[in-house]
């Protein structure tokens, strides 16, 4: 049995796999960031497997996670997502989610995409860490801090430090993985054999 972070184990299987396939894995796709900002900023209080379980619930409330069709909803549309158990009927993060959606496109027509926007602050490449152990995991670095504060001065809201830095681990921002997992040094591999693929087209 392969050697996994330490919090992942003894878990759901889709914790599991979340852990295996997707945590920490350079995410170059717009919608894939919206999603994970969605229910990163959901999570606020709340334990990842908590959000981790409803993930199909908000896919089918938040049409798959396209930012247009979200950034559209009404009122009306509120008071569905307030009634539906399939997601966190937390008012302020339903509504945080569709005013997000919309200050998203307007980094997308600032920036070119959403990726171009937030990669930048990593200068366009994974920090690949070396901790050993989860102690030595930060919940907060100098880098999410400045990223919070550059969403909120462009409108978006439920984005602390926190949750951004949680959601830089997420989106392979950061590869937080501990040395000991077997994750570790395969995200790394992958990166620069896709790197070195893209150098010789």
């Amino acid at each position: 049995m392969p050697k996994r972070c330490n919090w992942c184990e003894n878990t759901f299987d889709q914790y599991i796999r979340y852990h295996d396939e997707e945590w920490g894995v350079p995410v170059f796709d717009d919608q894939i960031q919206f999603e994970f900002l969605v229910l990163e900023s959901s999570q606020a209080g709340l334990s990842w497997s908590t959000i981790l379980k409803k993930r199909e619930g908000y896919r089918k409330a938040f049409a798959n996670f396209n930012v247009q069709k979200i950034a559209a909803f009404d009122e009306n549309k509120i008071q569905q997502l307030l009634s539906n158990p399939d997601i966190i009927r937390n008012e302020n993060k339903i509504r945080s989610a569709i005013n997000n959606a919309r200050q998203f496109i307007q980094i997308q027509q600032e920036f070119g995409s959403f990726c171009n926007y937030i990669w930048d602050f990593v200068d366009g490449e994974p920090i690949h860490n070396h901790w050993e152990t989860m102690d030595q995991v930060p919940a907060t670095t100098k880098i999410s801090d400045k990223l919070s504060k550059d969403l909120k001065k462009h409108g978006f809201k439920f984005i602390g430090s926190t949750t951004i830095y949680a959601h830089m681990q997420a989106t392979g921002l950061v590869n937080d993985h501990l040395t000991s997992c077997f994750r570790h040094q395969q995200i790394i591999d992958k990166y620069q054999s896709q790197n070195n693929a893209q150098e010789l087209q």
